[in-house]
């Protein structure tokens, strides 16, 4: 399967969630933003589990629940804050930051820095979903924008480790995804249960909210974007992030009617060129992070920094030890053969 086509995979992700907020705003109970997590997330992570039948092992045990934490029980709850207290717009924008955090934490986790031109697409991104989304007199509530920045830093961190640590051996991408959902779903439960009482009994546009953002949504969504973790730098999988509040905007100027300006279009056009720019070759960053195959990172990004010291820690050793055998050899090298000649006659006669 080619880069291409694992790009436009994972793309299909970004794209999904962008029906987020229309679909938050439209369909689904007012205030239960708890809940709204929790009813996206668990469904479908027992849903994969029974259809995957694995469970985790070992170390994976701590992992799957502090990925689920990071991707799903932080996440889900604080984009749902976010979205019921702040305009899509500036929601969408505090979203499309996750480049730039995805940046540092690649640098302090994987020890590896961005190329100039990741670090040029992740700026323009933001810029450009800037000009799009926001509108005079946006609303700028302290709590909702505290929940933005919060549930993007959260993924941003999901997915830099879920590219370190890959998956377990003989784990496939939908496994791996239910363990996630699963820990994040059950931690998200009894936090609603506690702050927003019983669950809310949803009606028809409800439960088809519900449907959409649990199976498509959710489901579907996070297995590609799982899926393009593993076999894409990471870089550029975040830059793909961006296509959601594009998304965003894009439904509702088809469906509510929201009208798109000069600056909307222009701001459309700056968006999706970083996006194009973020996904080329930098040959000043690091490929290490980028296997061909479907593996766990984990195993792709520490085999090829060990191969490479191997044998740099060989050669330096053995020049050490050229080095220091070498002075020997020469000043025994330096002696006269005919020296080496007479003085071993002096040697049997002083034995004789």
């Amino acid at each position: 399967m080619t880069r291409r086509t694992d790009v436009a995979l994972t793309a299909i992700a970004p794209v999904t969630w962008g029906s987020t907020y229309l679909v938050t705003a439209e369909l689904l109970p007012a205030d239960r933003p708890l809940w709204a997590g929790a009813i996206r997330a668990l469904p479908a992570g027992l849903l994969l589990l029974v259809l995957t039948r694995r469970r985790p092992h070992g170390i994976w045990w701590g992992r799957a629940a502090l990925l689920g934490t990071l991707n799903i029980g932080a996440f889900f709850p604080l984009l749902f804050v976010a979205a019921y207290r702040l305009p899509g717009g500036t929601a969408a924008v505090l979203g499309a930051a996750q480049p730039l955090l995805v940046a540092v934490l690649t640098v302090a986790l994987l020890r590896d820095r961005p190329g100039r031109t990741a670090l040029l697409a992740a700026v323009a991104a933001p810029a450009g979903v800037a000009l799009v989304v926001l509108r005079p007199g946006a609303g700028l509530d302290p709590l909702g924008v505290t929940a933005g920045l919060a549930g993007t830093a959260a993924m941003a961190a999901g997915l830099v480790l879920t590219r370190r640590w890959g998956r377990p051996p003989g784990v496939g991408t939908l496994a791996a995804t239910s363990w996630q959902l699963v820990a994040g779903g059950l931690l998200i439960t009894p936090v609603a249960a506690v702050v927003e009482g019983p669950p809310p009994a949803p009606d028809g546009p409800a439960l088809l909210g519900y449907a959409w953002l649990g199976l498509a949504g959710t489901a579907l969504a996070y297995a590609l974007w799982f899926r393009g973790a593993a076999r894409l730098p990471v870089a550029r999988v975040s830059m793909l992030g961006a296509l959601s509040p594009l998304t965003a905007a894009a439904l509702g100027w088809l469906v509510l009617g929201q009208a798109l300006g000069p600056i909307q279009l222009a701001g459309f056009a700056v968006a999706v060129a970083a996006m194009v720019l973020g996904q080329l070759p930098d040959r000043h960053a690091s490929e290490r992070d980028a296997p061909d195959r479907d593996v766990p990172a984990a195993t792709a990004s520490r085999a090829a920094p060990n191969r490479a010291a191997r044998p740099g820690r060989s050669r330096a050793s053995l020049s050490r030890l050229a080095a220091g055998a070498s002075r020997p050899a020469a000043g025994r090298a330096e002696r006269p053969r005919a020296a080496r000649r007479t003085a071993a006659p002096r040697r049997r006669r002083a034995a004789g």
